[in-house]
């Protein structure tokens, strides 16, 4: 009987120890499985942190690039502007230039047209002396006259013309009074006869004409 019982006795120790080896084990194989899944959240966790930190290098890197891009259009739209204004300035002082070149020639011309009628105006007046002086009849004083209308015709086409005087009323601008005479037939002031023709060109006064007025 007793050793029965001590058989007893021992089948249910190594049963107790079994039991125990079990829930060490179930205990152990636990433990092992945390410790991988607490790796694993560690691993999932450093591999995002270490793509944030990619993405937050690439927005700034985004960033800088963005901002080097704008100066560059802020410093091309600068030249521009410079551009622009350098050319208005040039066009500006094209045109002035131009005005300028025309009004000069313009004005070279007249004064040229002056000096050369300056110098026929003595050939008018003999000219206009020999008219009168001549019979109308003959050869020679139509000869004479044709020529003086040519070279008459040929200030109108340059631009010269004769001084309206003839009973006009005296303007010192374009008149030069060398006598006053005594007349009924024209009002105080009136130019009564023209001694020497005078000429214009345009505005400008070639040679005022000489008259009588009457006074």
């Amino acid at each position: 009987m007793n050793k029965e019982k001590e058989n007893i006795d021992l089948e249910e120790n190594l049963k107790s120890e079994n039991e125990e080896a079990a829930e060490v084990n179930e205990d152990l194989k636990a433990q092992t499985a945390a410790a991988d899944s607490e790796s694993e959240t560690a691993s999932e966790s450093e591999t995002a942190g270490n793509e944030g930190i990619q993405l937050e290098l690439s927005r700034e890197e985004l960033i800088e690039e963005l901002r080097e891009k704008n100066e560059k259009i802020a410093a091309m739209d600068a030249e521009i502007d410079d551009l622009l204004s350098r050319l208005q300035r040039l066009q500006a002082d094209f045109v002035n230039y131009r005005k300028r070149s025309e009004k000069e020639k313009a004005e070279m011309t007249t004064r040229g047209k002056v000096q050369l009628c300056s110098s026929l105006l003595p050939v008018i007046d003999n000219f206009e002396r020999a008219l009168k002086a001549e019979d109308q009849e003959n050869d020679f004083y139509r000869g004479v006259e044709m020529i003086y209308n040519q070279l008459v015709k040929s200030f109108a086409d340059a631009g010269i013309k004769e001084i309206a005087a003839q009973g006009e009323e005296f303007n010192p601008e374009y008149h030069e009074a060398i006598m006053r005479v005594e007349t009924d037939e024209y009002e105080e002031g009136t130019v009564t006869e023209v001694v020497q023709k005078g000429f214009v060109l345009e505005d400008r006064v070639i040679r005022p004409a000489m008259v009588k007025v009457a006074g």
